[in-house]
């Protein structure tokens, strides 16, 4: 995914690389701090983060009991549908 970004997207081809890396630092340390996407009675709940600048959105779950961020799907904004996730 990465070199495909790199080479199609011209004007800022570290963008996404850059607000990803800051994404994941960010739930790695507050977790619960996307908002909740998809509830899920007696699971655990999809979150999602966006990444403004590239407008992906991280689609995550936080395993409480491992103290885990599991990324579900990094999908861009332009498909016009959600992801399907597990």
């Amino acid at each position: 995914m990465d070199a495909w970004r790199r080479e199609h997207r011209g004007l800022a081809p570290e963008m996404f690389v850059g607000e990803l890396a800051t994404a994941l630092t960010l739930l790695a340390a507050n977790p619960l701090s996307g908002p909740v996407h998809r509830e899920r009675p007696g699971d655990v709940d999809v979150r999602r983060m966006s990444l403004r600048g590239s407008r992906y959105r991280v689609y995550y779950r936080f395993l409480p009991e491992s103290d885990r961020v599991e990324v579900l799907a990094v999908w861009h904004t332009s498909r016009g549908r959600e992801p399907e996730l597990r």
